[in-house]
């Protein structure tokens, strides 16, 4: 057989045509089979899920739903002896409640200016998240500049011709909100240059650092809210005196500042030596170096952890009420105490509504850091 034979017996001129995928790899149910039973011990966690799910979904969908009041004027709405039959949330409650659980104590006819404040910050905000937006910076320089300065002389007041409030009868998501916001924006960059200080080839930064690093570490936050608050004033003169919500700003702002130090150190520790021995050899000083080239490596590998640190200073907000600042949850502890709403389910609905309320700013936070992972993911394989 010559060689020419050969090839015509086994080597194809055309290509094969491809086959259909197997049945049993594609469709809802293969992808089912795959993700949720994938061996036993995947499927025996996804049958226990299940069957919690099944005992736990029906009852807060009774609850939350099917068996809730929805309108009333008092606890007599929501009065199992009175209306007759289980009662389940008593939305009435919240309703009656909405403006404090916002607000606060603030003065009725002034909370035009906390609803001005929070329309500000969302019509600022969200093209500030929305990447392809122009005008970033002009964007940027009102929320970090303007912002601030507007929030405090509208909310104070005392200035353009507002009456003066005096932040004791701030409260409800208004301080949640202030505090969180005020403690993320302010401890990220603190943290960073803890960060670096801490790794700074001179001896006293990074002594230094170390120390302030460990030691609000090595504190829990009530402990700080209570120094704070209480015991800082023993120490200055007689003269001096710090407004209650700034001096707990303050402590949530050192206190967050030292956690996110070490999240952002770990980022620059998973820095290969090579990207630092690259950007001096470009001539960059250290500063440029820094931020040019480290840190925004750094940070792209850190924001889980960042994210993670947000998300739990915006929970720990919940500890000022220890000092007797109200912020949303200790507004709800105080709207139980009003005995035109002691009913059996008002203090589950009340936690139902906050429940919710925190897992929606908890849940937005998460999902748009995984939009931005994925976004600089996609940047850095073009």
């Amino acid at each position: 057989m010559s060689p020419v034979t050969v090839r015509r017996a086994f080597v194809r001129d055309a290509l094969v045509n491809p086959r259909s995928a197997p049945r049993s790899s594609v469709g809802a149910l293969a992808r089912m089979r795959q993700r949720l039973f994938a061996g036993w011990l995947n499927a025996a966690m996804t049958i226990g899920v299940l069957l919690l799910l099944s005992f736990v979904v029906p009852a807060l969908v009774r609850f939350l739903l099917i068996d809730a009041v929805w309108t009333g004027t008092d606890r007599e709405a929501c009065d199992p002896v009175k209306v007759g039959h289980t009662v389940g949330a008593c939305w009435p409650f919240i309703n009656a409640k909405f403006a404090q659980l916002i607000c606060g104590f603030y003065p009725a006819d002034q909370r035009w200016r906390v609803v001005t404040i929070f329309a500000v910050a969302l019509a600022l905000l969200v093209p500030l998240l929305i990447p392809d937006l122009p005008y970033k910076r002009a964007n940027m320089l009102a929320f970090f500049g303007v912002f601030p300065v507007l929030t405090v002389g509208l909310l104070r007041g005392g200035i353009w011709g507002l009456p003066y409030v005096e932040t004791r009868l701030w409260g409800g998501l208004l301080v949640t909100l202030v505090i969180a916001v005020t403690g993320i924006v302010a401890s990220l960059p603190i943290g960073i240059l803890l960060a670096l200080g801490r790794r700074s080839s001179l001896p006293i930064v990074r002594i230094l650092s170390t120390l302030f690093i460990e030691f609000w570490r090595g504190v829990p936050l009530i402990t700080v809210l209570f120094f704070a608050t209480y015991m800082l004033p023993l120490f200055l003169p007689n003269r001096w005196t710090i407004d209650a919500l700034i001096r707990a700003l303050i402590g949530v702002v050192l206190f967050s500042a030292a956690y996110m130090a070490e999240v952002v150190r770990g980022g620059l520790q998973a820095i290969p030596k090579a990207q630092f021995e690259s950007a001096m050899a470009l001539g960059l000083g250290y500063w440029q170096m820094t931020a040019l080239v480290i840190l925004p490596q750094a940070l792209k590998l850190v924001i889980p952890g960042i994210v993670n640190t947000f998300i739990g200073l915006f929970k720990d907000t919940t500890l000022v009420l220890i000092v007797a600042i109200f912020d949303f949850l200790g507004q709800l502890r105080a709207a139980f105490a009003d005995p035109n709403w002691a009913t059996p389910t008002t203090l589950f609905t009340g936690f139902a509504f906050a429940g919710f309320v925190y897992f929606c700013f908890c849940f937005a936070m998460s999902r748009y850091s995984q939009f931005v992972e994925r976004r600089i993911d996609a940047a850095s394989r073009r």
